[in-house]
């Protein structure tokens, strides 16, 4: 029977046949809990190496292809969504974070680079091991591409898949039982770490607060909200003003007047100065607006605005309604008449109930026109991605030069466009759920890809001497966890805030969410996010000067 071919055949229909089998049942058994931690994703990989040694029949081309276009996908929609908050991450405990990350992705490597030296392990099945040790699959991805490239030898570069495959699954448990021996030797008490870090201001660039300001200072007395507003810019942002017992949105050229309640927002470090400046400060809280005065979120979709200031936008000159806060990608702005406001961005507007509408349309708030895909900017974006990842720099000490590759390239040109937004007219949004399908899509053929090419031989590798490279994998994943833990803790790092950072350094979403289910608050992604892409973009490099260096 025709049918039965798909199975014994390889060809183009019988690999895909068999990738998305592998993807069906890797996501089922990644969805199984044992002692409270999921495989993820990363089930994906484990399914492809059971059906790979059960004899699946692929087309090695295909496979080849399917794996570099999914790695391409997943590092770009990373790059997209951590771009806009790269640079703010750096802020505060940023550089120190990234320290810290830096030094686990270091001692990894030399180690990997001691154990190849001291048991001769061959170059390819080390950088195999090194990456599946820290679970970054760009990073093994990229180390592919330069075998191939460089030693033009396929049966290598399944030689790294397997090197992978053998030390992934520790890779994961290793992280999570650093959290534990760090928790249990500091005698940690998730609920008082938990309450230490809501104690203070919330991620790396601070939370906006709801606060309202008694105007006492006589300085101000008869001058303009507008003198007001530029005083207080990047301090504290004006929603409303309460005066003879009602509420109203000041105009531009209206004065102040002794005793007016400014309702707005700042942040804690900028309490003392508004104190200082203009009068005594309380925390509004959930105060309702009622009356004639009321409150909106909008979702910005206004595509011949997007880009512009807020000031060139001029709602408040327009209309008796405030912007109090923009969130975007995941961040809370504190919004300045010179900060621009781009499509996807969801808007907090303040003001006269009669006008809030008005403004909701001139905004744009379409849920359709938000859904709609930005295809051209993706091919644009991974194009560049490409091209960059292709061009080759030399490093003192190496054979041959070494490249981004298709891991790094597109992940450095997402991080651009990601924090830029826009290029002129060209923006570059994603819709979170277009982000997200695209990420998992990309990983999930990437890891298919990986296993069924691997599960040939996967089980007759671990039986002739495959269990010692599980050894040399502990030792590169569990050795810079402890080391750098250990330290983290010694300089006060919030317990949460280290789970964070054990699992941003280690690239694994599987330990994030291990992480997140010890407490509901922000530490643990903020952490996550704020070392993701430096550890990415060196765990690509150091994979491909592992494997160049030894050439």
């Amino acid at each position: 029977m025709e049918f039965l071919k798909l199975f014994t055949q390889s060809g183009t229909a019988s690999t895909l046949v068999f990738l998305s089998l592998t993807g069906i049942i890797g996501i089922l058994l990644g969805k199984i809990k044992i002692f409270n931690i999921k495989l993820g994703i990363s089930g994906v990989l484990f399914a492809g190496l059971l059906i790979g040694h059960l004899g699946a029949t692929t087309d090695a081309n295909v496979l080849h292809f399917v794996k570099e276009f999914g790695l391409i996908l997943f590092v770009y929609s990373i790059g997209l969504e951590v771009g806009p908050r790269f640079i703010s991450s750096l802020k505060s405990d940023g550089l120190q974070l990234n320290a810290l990350a830096g030094g686990i992705v270091v001692l990894g490597f030399f180690i990997a680079v001691a154990i190849k030296l001291i048991f001769d392990v061959p170059s390819a099945v080390i950088t195999g091991i090194m990456c599946g040790a820290v679970t970054n699959t760009p990073g093994l991805g990229a180390a592919q591409q330069v075998i191939t490239e460089q030693m033009g030898n396929p049966e290598l570069t399944e030689l790294t898949g397997m090197g992978y495959a053998v030390a992934y699954p520790f890779g994961i448990i290793g992280i999570i039982l650093t959290m534990l021996i760090i928790r249990y030797f500091f005698g940690v008490k998730i609920k008082d770490e938990a309450k230490s870090y809501s104690g203070k201001v919330s991620g790396v660039s601070g939370k906006l607060i709801a606060v309202n300001l008694t105007v006492t200072n006589q300085a101000l007395f008869g001058k303009s909200f507008a003198f007001l507003k530029e005083t207080l810019a990047g301090e504290f942002v004006i929603s409303r003003v309460f005066r003879d017992k009602d509420f109203f949105v000041p105009e531009e050229d209206d004065q102040i007047l002794d005793g007016d309640v400014i309702y707005g927002v700042s942040s804690r470090k900028k309490f003392n100065a508004l104190e200082l400046k203009v009068g005594k400060l309380h925390k509004t809280g959930e105060l309702n607006i009622s009356g004639r005065m009321g409150m909106r979120h909008v979702v910005f979709t206004n595509k011949k605005m997007a880009g512009k200031t807020i000031k060139e936008i001029g709602i408040s000159r327009q209309y008796p309604v405030n912007i109090t806060r923009i969130f975007r990608a995941g961040n809370e702005i504190m919004p300045h008449e010179k900060d621009s406001i781009e499509f996807g961005d969801t808007l907090r507007i303040v003001g006269e109930r009669k006008s809030l509408n008005d403004v909701v349309d001139l905004l744009g708030n379409s849920m359709k026109d938000l859904s709609h895909p930005n295809i051209i900017p993706v091919f644009i974006g991974i194009l560049a991605g490409v091209l960059i990842g292709s061009i080759p720099f030399a490093i003192p000490g190496l054979p041959a030069p070494a490249k981004l590759g298709l891991a790094g390239g597109p992940l450095l040109v997402a991080l651009f466009l990601g924090h830029k937004g826009r290029i002129g007219k060209l923006d570059f949004y994603m819709t979170p759920g277009a982000n997200l399908f695209i990420r998992e899509l990309g990983i999930i053929l990437f890891l298919a890809c990986v296993g069924l090419s691997a599960g040939k031989h996967f089980v007759s590798t671990i039986i002739n001497g495959g269990y010692v490279w599980m050894a040399y994998g502990v030792a590169i994943t569990i050795i810079p966890l402890i080391i750098i833990a250990v330290i983290a803790r010694l300089l006060k790092f919030n317990y949460l805030t280290i789970c964070g950072l054990l699992s941003g350094a280690m690239t694994d979403p599987p330990a994030l969410e291990y992480a997140n289910s010890l407490s509901p608050i922000q530490a643990q992604s903020t952490a996550y996010a704020t070392v993701y892409p430096l550890v990415m973009f060196l765990r690509v490099l150091l994979a491909q000067i592992l494997v160049l260096v030894f050439l």
